[in-house]
């Protein structure tokens, strides 16, 4: 199928598995996917802005199918997501900034692949080890819980930060929480999503899990319905720009509705500390991914 706005020639199906692929994925993790799915149309021969525009509108329209499923399933707080959007939208315009900064200097491969590396890294071992704690203790405690943490040190530093205004969240079970702490995880993970160049959920879902304590079925909605405000931002400014086509979207978009609708639904058949477990190796997806890109492997198109 010849795609005109992008000037080349996929096939749809490959397209549409792509999208039911990242689909999954998003509903189940509450990512973006944009790890993933920018590097395989990049593959396929997709120039590298409309890979970034493209993929922005793709990623708009499966999270708005998934954060639906997960709002009928009781897992999105609303309130905790709009609050968070603003801190992720001013994190996302400095990030750019320093990705500026970094561009005049010419270092801004090696800086961003190495914070990129060392963030995912941590990430990905952290979240195993918690996880796996946290199920050895439902089983060796005989706990009877749909959600458990195996380590909750940074949650209660978190929690002693009081600085006013205070809010409560009642969708995800907190009665007191600085607003502060919550435009901070927003601000720092939208910085890191402009420098790094991807949509942050990895990032964003262990910080809402493990510094402000929410539950991770509750932050793996929320986390999907600030990827539909933010990828939505997104993809009008690339649209206002030409990098987005739109039929290329659309097809992606028939396989991830579906997708993000199993996947959604999946997690109720899983404990928190078995969705953070598989989602431990989600980071290593995109460590790969970065070093094959430092390396030139997939340049040849």
């Amino acid at each position: 199928m010849e795609f005109l706005i992008a000037g080349v020639t996929i096939n749809p199906l490959l397209l549409a598995g792509v999208g039911f692929l990242v689909g999954i994925m998003g509903g189940f993790f509450g990512v973006g996917g944009g790890f993933i799915a920018g590097p395989l149309m990049f593959w396929m021969g997709v120039p590298m802005n409309f890979v970034v525009g493209t993929d922005l509108a793709h990623m708009t329209g499966k999270s708005i199918v998934a954060a639906k499923r997960h709002r009928v399933l009781g897992h999105v707080d609303i309130k905790l997501g709009l609050i968070m959007i603003s801190g992720t939208i001013l994190g996302v315009e400095c990030g750019a900034q320093v990705i500026e900064l970094l561009e005049a200097r010419g270092m801004v491969d090696s800086v961003v692949g190495a914070a990129y590396v060392v963030i995912l890294l941590i990430i990905s071992i952290f979240t195993a080890w918690e996880s796996l704690r946290a199920l050895r203790m439902i089983r060796t405690e005989h706990l009877d819980v749909k959600d458990a943490l195996g380590f909750e040190g940074v949650t209660r530093q978190a929690q002693k930060f009081k600085v006013p205004p205070m809010i409560s969240l009642p969708a995800s079970g907190i009665g007191s929480i600085s607003i502060w702490l919550i435009l901070g995880v927003g601000f720092v993970t939208g910085l890191l999503a402009g420098i790094l160049g991807v949509g942050g959920g990895f990032i964003r879902m262990p910080m809402l899990i493990y510094l402000l304590g929410i539950p991770t079925h509750v932050a793996i909605g929320t986390d999907l319905f600030e990827i539909m405000i933010s990828a939505g931002y997104g993809t009008l400014t690339h649209a206002l720009k030409g990098n987005v086509d739109i039929m290329m979207a659309l097809v992606m978009h028939t396989g991830a509705a579906l997708g993000a609708q199993i996947g959604a639904v999946l997690t109720r058949f899983f404990s928190g500390p078995r969705i953070r477990l598989l989602f431990s190796v989600l980071p290593l997806i995109g460590v790969l991914m970065v070093l094959f890109r430092l390396t030139g492997i997939g340049e040849a198109h």
